[in-house]
């Protein structure tokens, strides 16, 4: 056998090899390329055709025929060509007869001499006859039968490719429009593929649309909106919400307005569902869930309290809005885990550039030292949208009395602000309780409002001044001064804020004046202890013999129980044991820390974050639900 390289070969063993190629244009070129010669019409013409028949050739292959690519054309081509090709097929067909004869004969001659050589040749010659004679007979049955040329051109490619299946074999399986199982699911595969990518295109074509129609509303609202506040109060007395804050909310645009360093990004201005109590406010103006306000001035009202305005980041109003009275919930990065306060907004919805609210320091106060001590003009603090149910738009009813005590002036310093700057031509009674004119906070905004507005009735009750001066009365307030600065004080709507004990006074004398309980509101701002205080006490009250032990509280979500220390909230455990449950207020009021009590009983000292239907299904306060038995919550 010859090796895998092979050197020269002389022409006397080529010609051995190659006889037909000896004899120049005889007959075995005709046979090779029919009886037109190569050119344009063939299959490789010219030079190039003769290098790959050689190439071909020397491969085993038989040599390129012109008359399958011309089938190709046959329902183009005219009468006279048709004739020509089936002159050309029965030349083929004979001159394939005539190759298979002298090969046969060859063959014969050759198989005594054990001529190998000789052999070869032979069989080559037959099968290049057999070759030429199929390709004739297929032309004339494509021809004469009405077959589709192509057809039969492809089929002889199959065939000349060894790409035909085997005589006889049939596919076997299932088959759907001629397809394999495996080819089925891919091809479905596929379509499902193209489905979902189809879709996903229209999907963002709308959402794309969505945010360009979003984005032209916040330029129209916020060009209405600064046309609404410098048509002054009548303008803005047409935007007044309704009675509740579950009606009220609704907001007009949606530009984000974020911190470009907020660790937390805006969420949609979709309405929220799980916060029915943030208002849209008095002003059509931006309402998110969660955002970062920027802090532009802090007053000084009094030695322990200040007053902070906050901005929106990069101008323009601020990114939600509020009713007068609500607080705004700040998050605050307090030690090695933020910690949550709310403080009420004194600044009325009407300003809807800004927002401020007002603190007391207090000295167990980790937020209220932290906004008095580090915050400073430029700081950026994370808020979440106002929340709340203790505010008054003035639609509740024809007058107001608000009674305010210390810092517990704040949200009716909102209220009172709000009425004005909307003309309101209700009777507004506010009722101040403090120690000396040095801790009346907002004295002079107060009397400035009081000189404008006739139906502002302002009157302070101090405790430590000797005698009457400059307006404020002597003393505590009393049941006496009550009926005297507030006349048929029974039918009137009453809002009270203050310390614990000042409230529980304040609502004894009401009562005594036959105040109904219905028309009195109150805010509480906080228990008499923070909860660090509380903190501790428990823990030492829990290393005593003495101490009692509750009952087991168990958080299904997190799959955490601990035990309940004494006079500990599900709120309190949850913290303590890493369970994260949503708060705000601390004071059962806002409702932000509600979950569903899956088993046991627990008993809650304040309710009015509740709705009735949330007690029917079982929800409760965290930050007020204590119990002595086991209990299980959803958290």
């Amino acid at each position: 056998m010859p090796g895998p390289a092979r050197g020269q070969v002389s022409p006397e063993e080529h010609a051995k090899h190659h006889p037909n190629q000896s004899k120049g244009d005889g007959t075995a070129a005709e046979q090779g390329n029919g009886s037109r010669g190569p050119g344009p019409g063939g299959m490789m013409g010219g030079g190039m055709g003769g290098m790959m028949d050689e190439m071909m050739e020397k491969m085993g292959a038989p040599k390129p025929k012109e008359m399958y690519p011309r089938l190709m054309n046959l329902p183009d081509l005219p009468m006279e060509e048709r004739a020509e090709i089936e002159r050309e097929a029965h030349q083929r067909m004979i001159d394939g007869t005539k190759l298979l004869s002298q090969g046969l004969d060859e063959l014969t001659s050759a198989a005594p001499t054990d001529d190998f050589d000789a052999m070869q040749a032979a069989t080559a010659k037959m099968r290049e006859g057999l070759a030429q004679f199929e390709s004739g007979l297929a032309a004339h049955r494509a021809i004469a039968e009405g077959k589709a040329p192509r057809n039969v051109a492809l089929q002889w490619f199959k065939r000349e490719m060894n790409l035909l299946p085997p005589a006889g074999a049939e596919p076997s399986g299932f088959r759907l429009w001629g397809m394999t199982p495996f080819h089925t699911a891919l091809m479905v595969v596929l379509v499902l593929f193209a489905a979902a990518m189809i879709a996903m295109y229209f999907f963002k074509m709308r959402r794309a649309s969505a945010l360009l129609e979003k984005l032209a509303a916040a330029e129209l609202a916020s060009g209405a909106g600064a046309a609404a506040v410098s048509t002054g109060a009548s303008a803005v007395s047409a935007t007044a919400p309704a009675t509740t804050s579950k009606d009220a909310n609704k907001s007009a645009a949606t530009t984000p307005d974020c911190c470009e360093d907020s660790e937390e990004t805006c969420p949609s201005d979709e309405e929220s569902t799980d916060r029915p109590d943030i208002s849209a406010g008095l002003l059509p103006i931006r309402k998110k869930k969660l955002c970062r306000l920027r802090v532009a001035r802090i007053d000084q009202e009094t030695p322990d309290v200040k007053t902070f305005r906050l901005v929106s980041c990069h101008g323009g109003g601020i990114p939600f809005s509020y009713l007068p009275g609500q607080f705004l919930t700040l998050t605050l990065p307090v030690g090695e885990k933020p910690i949550r306060r709310s403080y009420t907004i004194s600044s009325s919805p009407t300003q809807g550039y800004y927002c401020e609210i007002s603190v007391k320091r207090e000295e167990h106060g980790a937020g209220s030292r932290y906004l008095h001590d580090q915050v400073k003009v430029g700081d950026t603090i994370e808020v979440q949208a106002p929340s709340g149910k203790f505010f008054f738009t003035g639609k509740e009813a024809d007058s107001i009395v608000l009674i305010a005590g210390g810092v517990g002036i704040t949200p009716m310093m909102g209220v009172t602000r709000a009425l004005t700057d909307m003309a309101w031509d209700g009777d507004i009674y506010f009722i101040v309780a403090c120690h000396d004119p040095e801790h009346f906070i907002f004295e002079s905004d107060l009397k400035r409002l009081a000189q404008r507005h006739p139906n502002l009735h302002l009157f302070v009750a101090m405790s430590r001044i000797e005698k009457d001066t400059d307006g404020y009365r002597k003393g505590r307030l009393s049941r006496e001064m009550l009926e005297e600065w507030v006349p048929e004080i029974e039918s009137r709507r009453i809002h009270i804020c203050g310390p614990p004990a000042m409230m529980d006074a304040v609502k004894k004398m009401l009562a005594e004046l036959n105040v109904p309980a219905d028309n009195v509101f109150t805010e509480n701002f906080g228990g008499e202890q923070k909860p660090q205080v509380r903190a501790e006490q428990r823990a030492k009250v829990a290393a005593t013999d003495i101490a009692e032990t509750g009952g087991t509280v168990t958080f299904s979500k997190s799959v955490k129980s601990t035990q309940l220390q004494p006079d500990e909230t599900i709120l309190e455990a949850s913290e303590r044991v890493g369970v994260d449950i949503d708060y705000s207020c601390r004071v059962g009021m806002c409702g932000v820390c509600i979950v569903k009590l899956l088993s046991g009983q627990v008993s809650m000292e304040v309710e009015d974050g509740l709705e009735p239907e949330d007690k029917e299904a079982g929800v409760i306060l965290a930050c007020q639900a204590k119990s002595t038995g086991d209990v299980s919550v959803e958290a």
